[in-house]
């Protein structure tokens, strides 16, 4: 089964479950009152939910999507890990990227490539 707590970077572990089954709508600040000190995950780094959304000071969240949505707006750009960065496109200029299979890749020498 998926870990379902993960989204573009952002860790949200067993608090994900416990903002879902919050009772909404909530104000901003009693949201942070009782979960604020959550901490969340992104690519190693960790914060709080207070650190990260309260500067929003938003009035109420109506649903746990709009926390979420809160939480993946005020994320910054290191969550989701290297910009522009796929697999699938030409190495950039410089770059250096070893195919799979490539003679350097010990063991790999009768691996296929599609």
């Amino acid at each position: 089964m998926p870990d379902d707590s993960r989204e573009r970077g952002v860790e949200l572990g067993g608090l994900q479950e416990t903002l879902e089954s919050e009772s909404y709508p909530i104000g901003h600040d009693e949201l942070l009152e009782k979960h604020g000190d959550e901490t969340i995950e992104m690519s190693g780094n960790t914060t709080t939910l207070e650190d990260l959304i309260g500067p929003l000071g938003e009035d109420e969240y109506r649903d746990y999507e709009a926390v979420e949505g809160a939480i993946m707006n005020m994320v910054s750009d290191e969550a989701i890990g290297r910009k522009n960065y796929s697999d699938r496109t030409p190495p950039a200029s410089g770059e250096q990227r070893q195919d799979e299979g490539g003679p350097d890749q010990g063991g790999q020498e009768e691996q296929e490539s599609f």
